[in-house]
């Protein structure tokens, strides 16, 4: 029952945004020490770029998001950039992503990664990129914050990426 009633507020919430506004107000924002953001230090042309989203993405031979837990999933999958489109699939009951389940670029633009870097707007596209279930709280913060962010932080230095391109849900 609880999936059905997450859907249904996706769907009410999508059609009446200033819902979100007011519930946002009174969510307690968690408090972050210096600015998170790294600045470009190379010309797109020569840059490897990658995709980290939080609208759930992941492979259909993946195991789904768990959406049974209602303080949401910490966890991330590995896209490779190589998998077609129709081995994509999304897990997450937060938003209504009927719109990114007819297209996938919506929310994981992997082929507008893979067009750019044909015209020789950016270097390449990353080997792999990371999907996250956008809706977390509580205790899956820090384990978030502590344990599964930065392991794909490592992954995509250790793969030689410039830049993460951070798409929501």
């Amino acid at each position: 029952m609880s999936r059905f009633k997450n859907r249904i507020l996706a769907r009410i919430f999508t059609r009446f945004p200033k819902l979100v506004d007011r519930i946002a107000e009174k969510t307690e924002a968690i408090q972050v020490e210096g600015i998170p953001w790294a600045p470009v230090r190379k010309p797109l042309e020569i840059s490897r770029i990658a995709i980290v989203t939080t609208a759930g993405v992941h492979l259909r031979s993946q195991p789904p998001f768990d959406m049974k837990d209602s303080q949401g999933d910490p966890s991330y999958r590995e896209l490779p950039s190589h998998t077609p489109k129709e081995d994509y699939i999304i897990t997450h009951d937060y938003y209504d992503h009927t719109d990114a389940d007819r297209d996938i670029n919506i929310v994981y633009p992997i082929d507008r990664l893979k067009e750019m870097k044909e015209a020789g707007l950016i270097g390449d596209v990353a080997g792999k990129n990371y999907g996250f279930m956008g809706h977390i709280e509580g205790p899956h913060i820090d384990t978030l914050v502590r344990k599964t962010a930065p392991e794909v932080a490592r992954k995509l230095k250790y793969e030689g990426v410039d830049i993460a391109l951070l798409t929501p849900g």
